[in-house]
């Protein structure tokens, strides 16, 4: 309860500085994440850290997996067979069904 009353009080406080601040304001700040976001060494640091999640996320899931073993439920055991048999037949995902891009 603690942590949403801080996030809506957060949010009120952002929204209250942001009309405040106007839309040139608003149009500033926009244009500047843009230029960050576009720009060749973020996006490497992204794509980097992006790759590595996905492969952390791929060694907890087989980690997992061999401990839990047949204590899954029948439909989640399903839907990671399902996502094998995907990734075996030749489609670029990882065990959880998103794209190795």
């Amino acid at each position: 309860m603690r942590y949403r009353l801080t996030f809506v009080a957060g949010l009120a406080l952002g929204y209250v500085l942001g009309t405040r601040a106007g839309r040139e304001r608003y149009e500033q700040l926009k244009k500047s994440a843009r230029q960050i976001a576009q720009n060749p060494a973020v996006r490497n640091t992204a794509e980097t850290a992006a790759q590595q999640g996905r492969e952390y996320a791929g060694k907890a899931f087989h980690s997992v997996s061999h401990k839990v073993g047949d204590r899954v439920p029948e439909s989640v055991a399903q839907r990671v067979r399902s996502l094998r048999e995907r990734n075996l037949n030749g489609t670029p995902e990882d065990d959880w069904g998103t794209s190795n891009t």
